[in-house]
């Protein structure tokens, strides 16, 4: 019943072998689950999850996520509470090109 799927690599070079990417890709949420148990209370694990968001959405970006926070962490103080959102991941990037040019 499987052997149709299971050869679609061969016919298809779109098609991965493996899964390992996948894999790879969710081991970080599978080696935080134990540690994500103890973040001590609901307000606690909001924060982890919404770290965590951020910290995803950064490597989609292609931002590499400590270089952002740092940055932000620095900015973050002198930053009027309109201008927050030029510090998100999507439009951080964008602004390290301007200050670039």
């Amino acid at each position: 019943d499987r052997w149709n799927a299971f050869t679609l690599f061969l016919e298809d070079g779109r098609v991965r072998l493996t899964n390992n990417a996948a894999e790879r890709a969710l081991r970080g949420i599978a080696l935080g689950r134990k540690s994500w148990l103890f973040v001590g209370s609901e307000r606690g694990g909001d924060r982890a999850a919404f770290m965590y968001s951020l910290i995803a959405t950064a490597r989609i970006n292609d931002i590499a996520p400590q270089a952002w926070r740092a940055d932000v962490r620095d900015k973050l103080p002198n930053t009027t509470a309109s201008r927050v959102p030029d510090l998100l991941p999507w439009n951080w990037q964008t602004s390290q090109r301007q200050l670039a040019a």
